[in-house]
């Protein structure tokens, strides 16, 4: 399942990061601002468990999430996501996979991984701004999977219509959730009109 956001908000915020002079720091809120409004919408679908709760006159019948949510960022620009999701699911866990993309080869070399001891009961939500060969994704998926994760969802800013089909080929069976989807992606693997590098703008590194 792919889902691609309409929310009027959501869209006036990524005219903002696709600005080019738009300031790294109101990069930084913005795309954490996005990521809110995203995980949202993600979470709509999350089922719920009933529970009793006490208040201060008696007690009411009351929903809450049914498992654990595990935030996985992909390192480096998938930082700014989690901060932002983190925000509404503070009891989150987190994870991190650090991945980078050959600039030659375009193929995704892994060079860090820190997770929960179990993945199994959880559900899985991945983020990275950008989905845009789809490399990183498929192997960020393999990766949870290798750790028993089933219920998985991955959270990208801007798609390349590319990317999603690659990743929903190699993994059709994850919910993929995105803001916009771009037509293209040029020859050094990035999202034409996209927004450049979301890692060097979002860390002043650009």
């Amino acid at each position: 399942m792919v889902h691609i956001s309409n929310h009027p908000l959501l869209l006036h915020k990524i005219s903002k990061i696709r600005d080019k002079n738009t300031s790294n720091f109101d990069f930084r809120r913005t795309m954490k601002e996005i990521a809110m409004l995203l995980g949202y919408e993600i979470l709509s679908g999350f089922p719920t468990k009933d529970i009793k709760v006490k208040t201060p006159l008696a007690t009411a019948n009351c929903k809450v999430i049914s498992k654990d949510i595990v935030i996985v960022a992909i390192l480096r620009a998938g930082l700014g996501l989690m901060d932002g999701l983190l925000e509404i699911i503070p009891e989150a866990k987190q994870a991190h996979i650090g991945i980078y993309r050959d600039e030659e080869t375009l193929k995704p070399v892994k060079y860090y991984l820190r997770f929960p001891d179990d993945l199994k009961d959880k559900y899985i939500i991945i983020v990275d701004p950008m989905l845009a060969t789809g490399g990183s994704a498929v192997e960020a998926v393999n990766i949870v999977k290798s750790r028993g994760a089933k219920n998985i969802h991955f959270m990208s800013v801007i798609s390349s219509k590319y990317g999603v089909d690659v990743l929903r080929k190699h993994h059709p069976d994850i919910k993929i959730f995105t803001a916009v989807m771009d037509e293209k992606i040029n020859e050094n693997g990035y999202i034409v009109p996209g927004l450049g590098d979301a890692g060097d703008r979002m860390f002043g590194t650009d």
